[in-house]
């Protein structure tokens, strides 16, 4: 019979190799990622839902949000925003293609 010692032993091990596990993509997706001078982030508005995740992670506020009509009639939103990158702002960091939930901001040459 497993103990409870035994069992948090267990479950730390795998939180351990899971949190590894997760840093290891996330610096391969950062190192994959093309940014620094040259380069200007891109938001595909079909992918973007408003979520305000890349304006938080903006150092340079080159990201602002905009308002947009909604595409169903049957589906009444108070607020559908958008992201908008403003390109003389954006410094190429790539920190809002990393913090993005939905893959909607890329990273594409100027």
């Amino acid at each position: 019979m497993t103990t409870s010692d035994e069992l948090a032993k267990r479950r730390a091990a795998e939180a351990l190799a899971i949190r590894t596990s997760l840093n290891r993509q996330r610096g391969e997706q950062r190192a994959n990622t093309k940014g620094g001078e040259g380069t200007v982030a891109y938001v595909t508005p079909e992918k973007c839902i408003g979520c305000d995740q890349c304006t938080i992670v903006c150092d340079d506020d080159a990201i602002e949000l905009y308002k947009v009509e909604m595409a169903s009639q049957f589906i009444k939103v108070e607020s559908n925003r958008k992201a908008k990158i403003i390109r003389d702002a954006c410094t190429g960091c790539r920190l809002c293609v990393l913090a993005c939930p939905t893959d909607a901001i890329t990273m594409i040459d100027l």
